[in-house]
Parts: structure tokens; C-alpha cells; sequence
């Protein structure tokens, strides 16, 4: 492993900004995001993704390779949560279970951003497709979540779910329809056109990325108490689990994937647990879930590991097979 990659992620000012927001927590600091403010920053982040990534597609021709990753992309968000969820319901009630399973099966845009910010350390670009692989990979997890849910809880006469409906929500949902619109936008616009907004998608983006994390630190130091008291496995599930899943398609991916960036990026994707779309459908589908244990669980713990450890070590795997 990179020992000069691993120091540049620990010391790399998103990250170190997201445990700024853990530590005003901790201090009883009144610092805050406001929240229109931290709003808009998340929306911005999506819409510059998706227009950069469908400008990036609009160069790219379309390929067997693209539409095998895309296929193999879809088969990662379905069966992550298929195999996750039962480990989880041995530990976890049914609705707890589901909810971690979805996050855990859907993908994290800002962990995609930080791998770009790694690959562009080492002057390695990924195809723009990578970010239609994203935004398809973010809904299927949520619709196998409430599909579990449904199956198994005991509790059937509270639990009143229209799966109709979550499926369309979490196609819908704001983070998935803006990512979806920015990425089509990007591709159909002319490019000469495009340049007037680039300063806007790339200049500004990582000084928004750090204040999002700042943010984002703020509202998962004021969770991991209520998380704490689920004890060492949902800690242990969240830093092996993702580490195994982004293992295991890092290797697997030189099989439909030649190019190195390109596996790398969906390993990083295979490896992340949404905190911005699952919760938000969780809230319509599975509001008994807690959200003091799987937001602390996909935010606090396997965020900063995928970018510490877990990219290096994909980095790693991807150059050895």
C-alpha cells in the first residue's frame, strides 16, 4: 500500500473538516450549517456530479463495457442488501435491519467525490458513465430494503407500506431525480454552452465539499450516542462489511471492466452506504428504523474508512489482478 496515498487521505481537508463538526459536538459548540445553507451546498454537489458526468458521457461512445458495468453496477445494489440483511436481523430488529441493508446496498455520492479527488491525486481520470452507474446503483437498495421489510416484520398490521409508491419515491426522491436531470442536461447540452457554468461545477466544488462534510460531521456527533448503545457489532459490521464488498468487486470487476480508474470507482461504490437518499425514503417507508444507527453507522464509520484505508486498498487489488 501507497503510504504517501494513505497520509494525503488522512490529512485531506474534507475529511478533516468532518471530524471538525464531530469535535464541536463533542465541545458543545454552537457551530452550525444553516439549514437552507446545507441545502443548497447538497444540491449543488449532485448538480455539479451529474452535469460533469454527463459532459464526460457525451465524449464517451457507447460500449459493450459501459453497458456491462452498468449491468453489474445494478446487480451490486440489489444484492449487497440481499445478504447484509440477514446478518443484520440475527443483531438488529426487522425494521433496523432493512434500513442498515439499504444503506448499505445504495451508494454515497460524497464518497464517490472523494474517490475522484483520490484519482485525480494521481492524474488518473474515470469515465463519465461512472456517474450513471451511480445514480442508477442509488434507488434498486431502497425498493429490496422495503421489499424485506414487508416480507419478514411480525409486525405487519403497523408496517402499512405501499411498495408502488416507494418505488416511485426513490426514483423521485430529490438527491436521485437531481443527480438522473443534471447527468441527461450535461449530455444533451452543447459543450461550447457548458462552458460558461464550468468555473461553477469545478472551481467551487471541493470548498463546498468541505463545508457539506463540516456539516455532515455536525449531525453524526449528535447521533453516535444513540448509536453507541448498540454495541461492537454494528461498529465491526460497518468498517468489514463495506471493506469486503469493495474487495471482493474490485477483483471481480477485471472481468467486465478494463479500464483501472473505472474499476476503481465502482469498487468505491460497491464499498459506500448512502446517508443522504436512504434516509430520506426511510422516513416515508420504514419510520420505526432509527435513524441514530444507520446514519452514525454509514456516516461515522464506513465514510472515513473508505477514504483512509479502504481506497488504497482497492487501489491495490485493482493493480495486483
Amino acid at each position: 500500500m501507497n503510504f504517501q496515498l494513505f497520509l494525503s487521505n488522512l490529512t485531506n481537508p474534507t475529511l478533516l473538516f468532518f471530524v471538525l463538526g464531530i469535535l464541536a459536538v463533542k465541545f458543545k459548540s454552537d457551530l452550525e450549517i444553516p439549514k437552507n445553507s446545507a441545502k443548497f451546498i447538497s444540491l449543488y454537489l449532485l448538480f455539479a456530479i451529474g452535469f460533469k458526468g454527463g459532459q464526460e458521457l457525451a465524449h464517451s461512445s457507447i460500449n459493450l463495457e459501459i453497458g456491462m458495468t452498468l449491468i453489474f453496477g445494478l446487480l451490486i445494489s440489489i444484492l449487497i442488501p440481499l445478504y447484509t440483511f440477514y446478518i443484520l436481523k440475527k443483531k438488529f430488529a426487522i425494521y433496523d435491519a432493512a434500513a442498515v441493508a439499504a444503506a448499505y446496498g445504495s451508494v454515497s455520492a460524497v464518497t464517490f467525490v472523494a474517490a475522484s479527488s483520490f484519482l485525480e491525486f494521481q492524474k488518473m481520470e474515470f469515465g463519465g458513465h461512472m456517474v450513471a452507474v451511480m445514480a442508477l446503483m442509488e434507488a434498486p437498495a431502497i425498493v429490496i430494503g422495503v421489499f424485506l421489510l414487508n416480507r419478514y416484520s411480525k409486525e405487519q398490521s403497523d408496517v402499512k407500506v405501499n411498495l408502488k409508491e416507494t418505488i416511485i419515491h426513490a426514483f423521485t426522491n430529490g438527491s436521485v431525480f437531481l443527480i438522473i436531470g443534471s447527468l441527461i442536461i450535461g449530455y444533451i447540452s452543447d459543450s461550447k454552452q457548458a462552458e460558461g457554468i464550468k468555473p461553477f461545477t469545478t472551481d467551487l466544488f471541493k470548498g463546498f465539499l468541505a463545508i457539506f462534510l463540516l456539516d455532515m460531521g455536525i449531525s453524526c456527533g449528535k447521533k453516535l450516542k444513540s448509536f453507541f448503545k448498540y454495541g461492537w457489532f454494528s461498529i465491526l459490521f460497518a468498517i468489514f462489511i463495506p471493506l469486503l464488498n469493495g474487495c471482493l468487486v474490485a477483483m471481480i470487476s477485471k472481468f467486465f471492466i478494463e479500464d483501472t480508474a473505472n474499476r476503481f470507482m465502482i469498487s468505491i461504490l460497491a464499498a459506500s452506504a448512502s446517508y443522504i437518499a436512504v434516509p430520506a425514503a426511510m422516513k416515508l417507508a420504514n419510520p420505526k428504523a432509527d435513524s441514530g444507527l444507520f446514519i452514525p453507522m454509514a456516516l461515522g464509520v464506513t465514510f472515513p474508512v473508505n477514504i483512509t484505508i479502504g481506497m488504497p486498498i482497492y487501489e491495490l487489488l485493482i493493480k495486483l489482478t
